[in-house]
């Protein structure tokens, strides 16, 4: 009786050990997504011919990619100091708007190197088993960003919007092209390509989750 209990807390525990598992490494995968993303500059590059930015904002493409470079290298985890726009105009309300952004990613970014750390260290350990609870990893990386990618799909104005007003406690995310012409260069469209993008490099990591799930 003693080794049967003895058995079933070992079982118990097991599980336990690897939903957590799980849990770290699906953090890791949406975290670095998010991570990826907003170091894909291409992206953006191609968007100012691709949506006409020049023309919409008046803006030359060496002033609006100087711009971008300038909010992105802000919102990395090393940088510290006060954004400044290299010719672009800047309101109170943007400034903390986009200091509220930058906690965000710093978390995130955080989030991801610790996380990838850990995610490290259970790999390691488990190394001469079978990582089955990485199946719940890819499941859970399906689900989520699935839900996620439904509800952009259905509306994604009223998700963005949504989106604001869920994270942000002011209005100050809804920005006046004349005291912030940055507004100008960061278009909707912009934001939903790497919304996908997110979405996708999640499946991509959940896939391999998956396919990893029963190796030693």
């Amino acid at each position: 009786m003693a080794n049967w209990r003895k058995h079933g807390t070992g079982r118990k525990t097991g599980k336990i050990a690897g939903l957590l598992y799980a849990l770290v490494v699906l953090i890791f995968l949406m975290t670095l997504a998010v991570v990826l993303t907003l170091n894909f500059r291409w992206i953006y590059y191609r968007d100012i011919t691709w949506m006409k930015l020049e023309e919409v904002s008046g803006m030359n493409p060496q002033v609006i990619r100087a711009n971008y470079d300038a909010l992105i290298d802000y919102n990395l985890l090393w940088h510290r100091g006060a954004l400044v726009f290299p010719t672009l105009p800047m309101s109170e309300s943007a400034r903390i708007h986009f200091a509220e952004v930058k906690q965000i990613f710093d978390g995130i970014q955080a989030a991801c190197v610790i996380s990838g750390l850990v995610s490290v260290c259970i790999l390691i350990s488990t190394r001469r088993k079978r990582r089955w609870w990485l199946k719940i990893t890819g499941i859970l990386g399906f689900a989520v960003p699935g839900v996620l990618g439904f509800l952009v799909a259905a509306g994604w104005e009223r998700f963005f919007v949504t989106f604001h007003e869920m994270v942000f406690s002011n209005d100050y995310w809804l920005f006046d092209p004349a005291a912030d012409p940055v507004i100008l260069i960061l278009p909707d469209g912009y934001f939903l390509q790497c919304a996908v993008l997110i979405l996708v490099l999640v499946f991509i990591g959940s896939l391999l989750s998956i396919n990893a799930s029963g190796k030693r």
